[in-house]
């Protein structure tokens, strides 16, 4: 591992060591600032808000609760009732929640290298986009990727997940 990649947080190296261990082309970058929002990202990277791939947990009502992670473009708002249509009822995830399931906090969450592997969606409304960027385990860390890399890079379904615009 390179020294640079030794200075940066847990999560960021996480998600590094993944995504090359997933041969994917693109290394995460570290920005100067913090990109918690859609919006921060899309502003830090010079594209649209819709390219920024958001990553919204919601947390399973079952028995054993477990992560239910839902992909989708940072204009669009998750739709918890076709969520929960898909993967059963489902509720709001607080960040104690967040940070243990995923290992990473809310403003950082990947959708990859999840120290416990959550049950993902990817929301087809990210396929409008030939680019996208996805956090990388930190707010201050992103990754570039087209929609099939995250397909494949979750091995996760794609599905109609959010609101009408």
């Amino acid at each position: 591992m390179d020294d640079d990649l030794q200075q940066r947080p847990e999560g960021f190296i996480r998600v590094a060591r993944a995504l090359a261990a997933q041969g994917h082309p693109h290394a995460p970058r570290y920005l100067d600032t913090a990109a918690r929002t859609a919006q921060e990202a899309a502003d830090a990277l010079g594209v649209s808000v819709g390219q920024i791939a958001k990553s919204v947990i919601f947390k399973l009502r079952a028995d054993a609760p477990r992560a239910v992670l839902v992909v989708t473009s940072g204009d669009r708002r998750v739709d918890e009732k076709k969520v929960a249509a898909l993967v059963g009822p489902v509720g709001r995830a607080d960040a104690d929640f967040v940070k243990a399931q995923t290992g990473f906090s809310i403003g950082g969450v990947s959708p990859v290298a999840h120290a416990n592997p959550p049950l993902t969606l990817i929301d087809r409304d990210l396929f409008r986009f030939d680019e996208i960027w996805a956090a990388a385990g930190h707010p201050n860390g992103v990754f570039r990727l087209s929609p099939r890399e995250l397909e494949a890079l979750t091995g996760a379904p794609v599905a109609d997940v959010v609101q009408l615009p």
